[in-house]
């Protein structure tokens, strides 16, 4: 049984730091790709962004280029989303959720798993 499990949320004053760890476990996610999203009450589900397990490649969403880095370590089968200069507006529940790496990760409704999502509130 696939699990992902969320840790790292917590609440930080505007400007500062979190990161957030995704763990994985229940399959090989060689070819699997781990996106991150978050939702804040009353609105849509947004893409933060994803990364390739094999390659290491990652894609961001336009609200978070510049200040969120996506990194992960296949040892410990864990993908982490780094949040720098964080704001107000980027409080919200995160969720991490994997599917089989493609030309297209933003779509949230084409994944397979996900965790159960951590909540990341930033102070003014």
């Amino acid at each position: 049984q696939v699990q992902l499990v969320e840790s790292g949320g917590g609440l930080v004053q505007a400007g500062g730091s979190l990161r957030l760890s995704c763990a994985a476990s229940g399959r090989t996610f060689s070819s699997y790709g781990v996106g991150w999203f978050r939702q804040a009450p009353g609105k849509e589900r947004e893409f933060v962004g994803a990364i390739s397990w094999r390659y290491s490649i990652t894609y961001y969403g336009d609200s978070v280029k510049g200040r969120f880095t996506i990194s992960r370590d296949n040892a410990k089968n864990t993908v982490y989303l780094q949040m720098n200069s964080l704001k107000p507006e980027d409080t919200a529940v995160y969720y991490c959720a994997a599917k089989l790496w493609t030309q297209s990760m933003v779509d949230g409704a084409a994944y397979d798993y996900w965790g159960q999502g951590t909540q990341v509130t930033v102070s003014s």
